[in-house]
Formats: C-alpha cells, structure tokens, sequence
C-alpha cells in the first residue's frame, strides 16, 4: 500500500530548490494546480487520469486568500485541510501548499522550480494556453485530461448548499 502524500509549504520548495530537482530526478512528474475546495467526483476523474501522465502526480495547492479573491467566497475548508483530503487520494504524491500568488511570473518560476514533464488541465482551463506557453518553455508537455464536466462543478454545489 502507497504511503500517504507528502505536504509541503512552498516555501521550502523555494530554500531547497536542489534538492528537489534530484527527488524528482528519475521520475515522471505531472503538475496539477487548483482549489479543491469541495472535493467532487470531477476532481477525482482529472486526478486519476492526470496521474496516468506520468508516475509523480504534485498538487499545487491554492492559498485560502487565492479562493476569497477569485472565487468571491470563503474556502469551506482551508488550505490545510484540503490538503489532508488531498493526500489521502491514492494517486497523489505531493502537495505543495502555495502562497497567494499575485502574478503570472510567479507561477511560471514555480513551474521552473518544479520542472515537471508534463503539465495536466481540464479542456475549458481558463489558463490552458498560459500554462501551455509555460511547460513548453521548460521541455514539458501539456496534457488535456478530461473533458469538460458540466455537472461537476464546485461553484454549483456551493451555490445548491447556500440556497437549501
């Protein structure tokens, strides 16, 4: 049985960038970022088939600010705490908890950092040619790996759990 996922501040991504780059060294790392937020059958399907990239799946978690800012809401859970449910999940290796990033040049250094092989997205990611622009930059690839999944979505049960 696999170990559960490793969670790490961003920060020590940061202080210990070497170290990483040998850890992921002779494996193939695929990158996912997101919220998480209200953990559904969709963001399962996008994890499992991401993780089918490569054999090293890393979350990049978003802070708890990130969600308040851009999603006008509070998180349900925190940052933490989605990433102890994250971790749990069989096919993830790592979480990286982030920082509120206020630029696209700071998610493009963490990918630097990070140097994955490939890069996975659902087709409607509102950043999918951003992020593509990104990992090509580095000699990755980007991977779509699910469709797009109307009935899933956290947005909409938010938004059933506010009006019951």
């Amino acid at each position: 049985m696999k170990n559960k996922a490793l969670i790490i501040p961003y920060s020590d991504l940061k202080i210990k960038t070497s170290f990483f780059k040998k850890f992921f060294k002779d494996k193939k790392t695929v990158l996912v970022g997101g919220c998480f937020d209200i953990l559904h059958f969709g963001h399962l399907k996008f994890l499992k088939n991401a993780s089918l990239c490569g054999n090293y799946l890393i979350i990049v978690l978003e802070s708890d600010e990130f969600i308040k800012k851009n999603k006008h809401r509070t998180p349900v859970h925190n940052q933490k705490e989605r990433a102890e449910i994250l971790a749990s999940i069989r096919e993830v290796d790592m979480i990286l908890l982030l920082p509120k990033f206020n630029f696209d040049a700071e998610y493009f250094e963490m990918v630097r950092k990070i140097n994955p092989d490939f890069v996975a997205v659902t087709a409607n990611d509102p950043k999918i040619l951003l992020k593509k622009n990104q990992i090509e930059k580095i000699g990755g690839q980007l991977k779509i790996v699910v469709p797009v999944i109307k009935e899933f979505s956290t947005k909409k049960i938010y938004e059933t759990f506010l009006s019951s």
